[in-house]
């Protein structure tokens, strides 16, 4: 009987397991392995995620540097000692068929610890300054221009104005530009903490400037010479390269890297040593020992972290439009424009006024008893000109004498009579 009564359980068993639909081998525990290697697995994919906007910030050229040398940061992947995101450097940024737009970057990437821009500051080369035998401008191509691949090229735009439109607030657009130039704004300024009015004009520009980063000079120094001209042309337009700053402390700066050159503003000096060491990690250049001493003293005083720069290394997350609303504002400019015409128009007035040749022609009161008087009204003397209406009339000198007007072989002179 109890063996029957186990073979009817056992059925029981069986029946219930089929009702439920799930085959018997699933209810087997997973071994330690198979758990450590699923659980690896999904972090490494979560580590080799890397956004369209990361692909864009990377991109050199159409060449096989293209994609290299940009941070990729997974907000599911804190590291286990820090609970800071892990980022990778030099990850492959070629378009797959997995990729997928992602609209807004991870919270997680807002901000990057000092230890980690420290590494990547070791991976660059230590060298000497190159000499600037061959440096110009021309060098980096045409300035500010919408022909590179880097972002916000070929949208219509030149580089300085979207700058200018990423990095000031208030801004005033100018009409029919297509949302391009950038009247007016406020700058707070990174460089010096300062609030400076932007007003575009021949005389008012030059207070705000746009820096490279690293300075074009210091780049061809330390490596951009043995990039293509493309590359050197990303390079300078690069959204990450380039800051919109105070006119006298740009030039303050010159073509200084960080062993003779930081800004003033303490505060912002970790967030502008990072941006020079992922400048010179994406376009290859190398550090000389006095400017890698000099950016380990400033990560040194960072505390937990830089901020992100991937907030300065697209344009495309503020699209020229969504400032065109500020058309308004320069309309206001023509009425100006218009009433400045009367006060011209009064000069006018003053002007006519050359009336003043009345007392030109009273001037010189009419001598008694000389004749004819020049347009002047003055007596003639003997040997000068005569005008034509006079030609061979005799008159008197101013001295009381007769004279007569004659040809001298083509020249009419008065003479004596």
């Amino acid at each position: 009987m109890r063996t029957v009564g186990s073979i009817v359980a056992l059925a029981a068993a069986v029946v219930l397991i089929a009702s439920c639909g799930v085959a018997p081998q699933q209810w087997q525990p997973i071994d330690a392995a198979t758990a450590s290697s699923t659980s690896s697995g999904a972090t490494s994919a979560a580590v080799q995620e890397t956004s369209p906007a990361d692909a864009r910030a990377g991109d050199l050229s159409s060449g096989s540097d293209a994609g290299t040398s940009s941070y990729s940061v997974s907000p599911s992947t804190p590291d286990s000692a820090s609970g800071s995101p892990n980022m990778t450097l030099f990850s492959s940024l070629a378009p797959t068929a997995t990729d997928t737009p992602r609209a807004n970057p991870p919270a997680a990437s807002s901000v990057v610890p000092a230890t980690e821009i420290a590494r990547v500051l070791g991976t660059l080369a230590v060298k000497g300054r190159a000499p600037k035998t061959g440096y110009t401008r021309a060098q980096f191509g045409p300035a500010w221009s919408d022909d590179v691949t880097v972002d916000g090229g070929h949208n219509g735009c030149d580089t300085r104005n979207d700058i200018l439109r990423r990095d000031l607030t208030g801004l005033a657009i100018k009409a029919d530009t297509g949302g391009c130039t950038v009247l007016t704004g406020t700058l707070h300024d990174a460089y010096t903490g300062k609030t400076i009015a932007f007003t575009r004009g021949q005389a008012t520009s030059g207070a705000v400037q746009i820096d490279h980063v690293v300075a074009l000079l210091d780049a061809w120094q330390k490596g951009a010479q043995q990039l293509s001209a493309a590359q050197r042309q990303n390079m300078a337009n690069d959204p990450l390269n380039l800051q919109a700053v105070d006119g006298p402390t740009n030039e303050q700066k010159g073509a200084g890297d960080a062993a003779t050159w930081l800004p003033p503003n303490k505060a912002y000096r970790c967030t502008y040593v990072s941006r020079q060491i992922e400048v010179k990690a994406k376009y290859h250049l190398w550090v000389t020992q006095a400017e890698k001493d000099a950016i380990l003293r400033v990560l040194a005083t960072c505390g937990a972290g830089v901020p992100s720069t991937a907030a300065v290394s697209s344009v495309s997350s503020k699209p020229p439009m969504t400032t065109f609303a500020a058309k308004p504002p320069t309309g206001t400019l023509n009425p100006p424009a218009s009433t400045a015409k009367p006060p011209v128009s009064t000069v006018k007035p003053p002007m006519t006024t050359s009336a003043a040749k009345p007392p030109s022609t009273t001037a010189a009161p009419k001598p008694v008893g000389c004749h004819p008087l020049s347009s002047a009204g003055n007596c003639y003397k003997p040997g000068q000109l005569c005008a034509k209406r006079d030609h061979g009339v005799t008159g008197v000198a101013g001295s009381g004498k007769a004279i007569k007007c004659v040809d001298g072989n083509g020249t009419w002179r008065w003479v004596a009579a």
